[in-house]
């Protein structure tokens, strides 16, 4: 937990779920850049709060805690820890959740905005989609800011802010953030956005081959089959008659579709944190098996499973948390699927090589086998003993 010191007061804010072997802070100086801008910095005048405020894509709701106590707050985003994060950090503050209409990536946003403000994310097209899903509701008086560290502002995006909102410039650096700032024009076109976006898949992929897959934006490889993923289809069990099938950190949802198809009776549980993620996989698991038994669930890791629930989970796990590297995902993804898992239940998991997550398998199973490996990846198998 780290304190955040902003003109508004001072918040001890946390990720979600709060991990003390974590030293990764809540809040970074993109987001501090943003809340001086908004409080009044360099003579400049304070941003006033008035009508509807909306934060998109505020990662662990530093933005949202910072502002909520002093004006009702509209977030979105598409990440349910962000959400829980948010909810967390106002707690921790004294501040009313009341205060804070919370919206995922995926609801209808708000028909009128009259301050904008969006934090850049890592997915150029999630920051598309968003922009063109609230551009209905910007108008000519909307103060329109955005704010990332240097390293994520790119001439595309700056060209996104032009295209669908309006005139864009950029401000100078602070501790290797910058903040954007948007005029709207209300003569700019207010077309809708091109995602989800549906590709077919190559012959490759086994019985998937040649099926279409729906990808909204912001999911992992949403524009293309990544290879990892192409190589664990290419391994993935075969008559294990498993009866409750689950793709933990489901994505767009193909590995856990193609074990729908090569096991017709089994139930099948897609779950993952983005919203968008969870809507893709539900697209695609729908359009290619009607009739199969699909559960759809956003959320942290598998905690609305039960003990025991599970025969078999297939786990393509994170390695990045937005810039950082980190193994977090998937020591939790890991430990959660070890639970869920009834004795004899198995987890696979598709990994680069050098991630050595064989360490960590047999840490926590007992066991780990490698079924198959290439100069980049390893698919390994644990299984649940006891």
């Amino acid at each position: 937990m780290n304190r955040l010191t902003t003109s508004w007061g001072a918040f001890e804010l946390a990720r979600f779920p709060e991990d003390p072997r974590d030293t990764l802070r809540a809040w970074d100086a993109a987001d501090e850049y943003l809340l001086r801008h908004l409080h009044g910095i360099d003579d400049a005048a304070p941003v006033p709060l008035t009508g509807t405020v909306a934060v998109v894509g505020d990662r662990w709701g530093a933005l949202v805690t910072s502002l909520a106590g002093h004006h009702p707050v509209v977030q979105i985003t598409d990440s349910y820890l962000g959400q829980q994060a948010t909810l967390a950090n106002l707690a921790r503050a004294g501040i009313d959740s009341g205060a804070v209409r919370l919206l995922s990536a995926r609801d209808t946003p708000p028909e009128r905005v009259d301050v904008l403000l969006v934090r850049v994310p890592k997915s150029l097209a999630l920051l598309e989609d968003q922009l063109h899903r609230l551009s209905p509701a910007v108008h000519a008086d909307t103060v329109v800011v955005g704010t990332g560290m240097v390293s994520e502002i790119h001439t595309s995006t700056l060209k996104l802010f032009e295209r669908i909102v309006g005139p864009t410039r950029t401000s100078l650096a602070a501790k290797k953030a910058r903040l954007i700032f948007c005029t709207p024009d209300p003569d700019l076109p207010r077309v809708p956005s091109p995602w989800p976006l549906r590709y077919d898949l190559p012959a490759d992929t086994g019985a998937l081959a040649g099926r279409t897959v729906t990808n909204h934006a912001g999911i992992f490889c949403a524009e293309r089959l990544d290879i990892g993923t192409r190589f664990f289809l290419r391994h993935l069990p075969t008559g294990h008659g498993a009866e409750h099938v689950v793709d933990l950190g489901c994505g767009n949802g193909v590995v856990g579709t193609a074990a729908a198809l090569a096991a017709p009776d089994a139930r099948v549980t897609f779950a993952d944190e983005s919203f968008s993620a969870v809507a893709s996989a539900e697209a695609t698991f729908r359009a290619n098996v009607p009739a199969g038994k699909g559960e759809f669930v956003v959320g942290d890791g598998l905690s609305a499973l039960g003990d025991g629930s599970a025969d078999l989970v297939l786990n393509n796990p994170p390695f990045h948390s937005h810039r950082a590297t980190t193994d977090t995902a998937a020591r939790r993804m890991f430990a959660d699927a070890r639970r869920v898992l009834r004795p004899g239940g198995e987890l696979w998991v598709v990994g680069n090589r050098h991630l050595g997550y064989h360490v960590r398998l047999r840490r926590l199973f007992g066991n780990c086998e490698v079924v198959a490996s290439d100069p980049k990846f390893v698919v390994l198998r644990a299984v649940k003993r006891r």
